[in-house]
């Protein structure tokens, strides 16, 4: 089974972090949530809280195959500050493993370089955060660049988690979870 790991930040973007897990998650897919400041319940910029599944110390050993970055402010800037992030992000980068930011969260992947050469999107706010040196950013709801995967939002964030359901479980995996889901196009 595939598994992803979501560290959430006081301040994350619940449409975001909720809507991709809930997601993931109908695909059988093992997402593990952890919260920066331990275990304890995690404040949204919407005032939402969710408990994580772990604090982020316990799990930073774990063998993840993904990691999901859900924006939000100021989740983003606590994200991007912590230094266990920029340790995690080092590991999935070195080992080729799928690193994936939404909205404001593909200015941390910028901030420690993990953008440079790629075709990247983001919330159109941050775009001047993220089209940093040798990138080239689009407008598309959803972009993969090799194993990156961007997204623009929380109008995105459906869109987003289906893709990353492709990437880990394949097209019919992710055209039954979209089956399930009602949607309409």
């Amino acid at each position: 089974m595939a598994s992803v790991l979501m560290p959430l930040a006081e301040g994350f973007e619940e449409l975001e972090a909720v809507t991709v897990i809930d997601v993931l998650r109908r695909a059988g897919i093992e997402v593990t949530t952890a919260g920066l400041d331990g275990a304890g319940a995690v404040t949204g910029s919407r005032q939402t809280q969710l408990v994580p599944d772990a604090a982020l110390d316990d799990v930073m050993d774990r063998d993840f195959d993904m990691i999901t970055l859900p924006g939000g402010m100021p989740g983003v800037d606590n994200l991007k500050r912590d230094p266990r992030i920029r340790q995690l992000l080092e590991r999935f980068h070195s080992q080729d493993r799928f690193t994936t930011a939404i909205c404001a969260a593909p200015s941390i992947l910028a901030a420690h370089g993990y953008l440079e050469g790629r075709q990247v999107t983001s919330n159109p706010k941050f775009q001047n955060q993220v089209n940093l040196g040798n990138v080239d950013y689009v407008e598309d709801p959803v972009v993969v660049d090799g194993s990156v995967v961007t997204s623009r939002g929380p109008g995105t964030a459906m869109e987003f988690g289906l893709k990353l359901i492709e990437m880990l479980a394949g097209e019919d995996a992710r055209d039954e979870v979209e089956a399930g889901l009602v949607r309409i196009h």
